[in-house]
């Protein structure tokens, strides 16, 4: 289990400064973004190890990749740019 919370909080921490570099003017605040990476991580370790039992390294961490995208994906903000409509009702 130490194994799966430690290599949940690397690659939240490596999701979110990847997320911080490539859509910065659409997140918040570095440190909101690094929180949120690192602990939808460990959380997402956490669901996946509860469903799955021990013994389960790799799909644990896929798991938590995978909750703490979502949770990231729901910082991001709308664009600055609006989009036109075609025909303006």
């Amino acid at each position: 289990m130490l194994l799966e919370t430690l290599g949940s909080v690397l690659l939240g921490l490596a999701l979110a400064w990847a997320a911080a570099r490539h859509l910065s003017e659409r997140l918040p605040a570095r440190r909101v973004v690094f929180t949120t990476g690192t602990l939808g991580a460990v959380f997402g370790a956490y669901v996946t190890h509860a469903a799955l039992g021990p013994g389960h390294l790799l799909a644990t961490l896929v798991g938590a990749v995978a909750i703490g995208a979502v949770l990231l994906s729901l910082l991001i903000r709308p664009s600055t740019r609006r989009l036109r409509r075609a025909f303006p009702f």
